[in-house]
């Protein structure tokens, strides 16, 4: 076993980690085949005349103890919608952060607004409420804080600079599912909170998003903007104002009803799994374990590293537990998408008085360049899997580490 399995050697697992991108690592069951089969043969999937998405939003907004909730089509859509609550003019400009999926950033873009990249801290990845400050000018309308990995961010902090300067705070829980914050649940901190239902989140229905707010007035207009600007409420047939499409399905609403009645169990799992394995490599000197102040929900499990990171997670994932280096190839504002200003048409609007050159952010460049190694996590391990992967990781770490 001590020769590593890209060299050569026997790997430590030959069978694959149960997965969310296959029923192994998901928890589908009758109750949801029950409820897409009951939304069917109603034959209503459409949630303008059916009661399961209505139902859905009451559910979530009392389990997050939020005055509203609205769904949506997905966890970009629901960003999208927060984005578009703060009806930023031309121009303006939110904070957010350089390590997150694209779809905390193009929203922004879309209501032709800026996005500003802060850096953040280097043990977690999340933003740093210093760089934050820094980073906020008269054109600055919301931060938009992402809780990465399932590890809250200072969103305490956060919330009394958004306060300070008269911003908007919204928080991006897509893979931070109950995670607490004090007494509260991540999403309940910032005027807004976001949550996606893809196929890899603690909770699924393929995709699919809820948002979450206790002002009625940013409820109202996130609702109309998931239908069009149409103020279904009264008789009139109108638009209000420039909106999108962005109505979730009756069935994924019933689905996700049910996956909701199993969302408290699956946080537990993934934290007392997690706990096992920071247990079992708690002492490898150079590795450093996610930190967790009882607040971490482990959407994946992340890694930091003194260096090497790319033969370190190839070696890894030759013994049978995948990870990724880095986590993203770049930071988001290195993308062609965001650098090049590939926006509307050939205009580069609104992004083409900005430049986003290397080294914006260098705490995030190194983070993802020199010393982040995320493992996914799931449910579904048992401890003998969890087993396998401490095995696995002091194997590797004892090989390229001495």
């Amino acid at each position: 076993m001590s020769e590593l399995a890209v060299n050569g050697g026997t790997p430590v697992r030959s069978t694959p980690l149960p997965s969310v991108f296959n029923a192994a690592g998901r928890r589908f069951g009758d109750e949801e085949v029950a409820a897409a089969e009951r939304v069917l043969r109603s034959g209503m999937l459409s949630a303008t005349w059916g009661t399961e998405v209505r139902a859905l939003e009451r559910e979530f907004a009392s389990l997050l103890g939020a005055g509203h909730s609205v769904a949506c089509s997905s966890g970009t859509a629901a960003l999208h919608l927060a984005v578009a609550a703060v009806n930023p003019e031309p121009g303006d400009e939110i904070i957010t952060t350089p390590i997150s999926d694209m779809g905390t950033v193009f929203p922004i873009i879309m209501q032709n607004a800026v996005p500003v990249f802060a850096d953040v801290d280097l043990t977690t990845g999340s933003l740093d409420p210093a760089a934050v400050e820094a980073a906020i000018t008269p054109r600055t309308k919301a931060v938009l804080a992402v809780h990465l990995f399932g590890k809250p961010a200072p969103i305490r902090e956060l919330r009394a600079l958004c306060d300070k300067h008269g911003l908007l705070l919204i928080e991006d829980c897509a893979q931070a599912y109950l995670a607490p914050v004090g007494d509260v649940y991540a999403g309940r901190v910032g005027d807004i909170g976001c949550f996606s239902l893809q196929q890899s989140k603690h909770i699924s229905a393929g995709d699919g998003g809820l948002v979450i707010t206790d002002d009625a007035a940013l409820a109202r207009r996130m609702r109309l903007f998931t239908d069009k600007g149409w103020p279904r409420d009264t008789d009139e047939r109108t638009y209000l104002f420039l909106a999108l499409n962005y109505r979730m399905t009756e069935l994924t609403a019933a689905v996700t009803r049910v996956q909701l009645t199993r969302l408290a169990q699956v946080v537990d799992d993934r934290r007392t799994g997690a706990a096992k394995l920071t247990a079992g490599i708690g002492d490898l000197i150079g590795l450093l374990p996610p930190r967790d102040d009882g607040d971490h929900v482990y959407w994946q499990y992340p890694l930091l590293l003194d260096g090497n990171i790319h033969p370190w997670a190839a070696a890894l994932t030759a013994e049978g537990v995948p990870c990724t280096p880095g986590y993203l190839t770049e930071p988001l504002y290195a993308a062609p998408a965001i650098r090049s200003k590939v926006t509307y048409g050939g205009s580069g609007f609104p992004l083409r008085d900005v430049e986003y050159p290397p080294g914006l952010c260098p705490n995030a460049e190194t983070l993802i360049n020199d010393r982040l190694v995320v493992l996914p996590w799931n449910e579904n391990y048992s401890g003998a899997d969890v087993d396998d992967i401490v095995t696995a990781i002091r194997k590797v770490h004892t090989a390229l580490e001495s």
